[in-house]
């Protein structure tokens, strides 16, 4: 094990020694290339850091908008079902026509609602995409 690490520390002062016997304008042509890899090292991970906080800040703006959909869904069909337990309270109280008016009435409210609320679910469903894919 010893005479494997002198053979590698050899190798390595041979490298060292072909360092320094290189001419200056190698030396200077290595350092170069050394440097030009560095700045590139670096824009590519400040690219990164900037793409990261962007995905970031795209993420938080989606959940909040998802979890303001969520809370207008809720609000919309709490809102509905009160709605048809008043109508169904004044239903006892009307006469057949007004009761046939009520109906479509409320079927043309609820159709209302239902789009409202399908359009919300489907919004909803594309920002968990959203969310999911960043």
């Amino acid at each position: 094990e010893v005479q494997k690490l002198n053979q590698q520390l050899e190798e390595k002062n041979g490298e060292i020694q072909q360092m320094v016997n290189q001419p200056p304008y190698e030396k200077e042509r290595e350092i170069l290339r050394l440097q030009k890899s560095l700045a590139e090292r670096e824009k590519a991970q400040a690219t990164s850091d900037v793409l990261c906080r962007s995905l970031t800040d795209e993420t938080h703006q989606l959940q909040r908008k998802l979890a303001s959909t969520a809370e207008m869904c809720q609000h919309l069909a709490k809102c509905l079902e009160e709605k048809q337990r008043k109508e169904k309270g004044n239903s006892d109280n009307q006469t057949p026509t007004e009761r046939s008016n009520q109906v479509l009435l409320v079927l043309d409210n609820e159709t209302s609602l239902q789009a409202v609320i399908c359009k919300l679910q489907d919004e909803n469903r594309m920002l968990k995409q959203k969310v999911a894919h960043v």
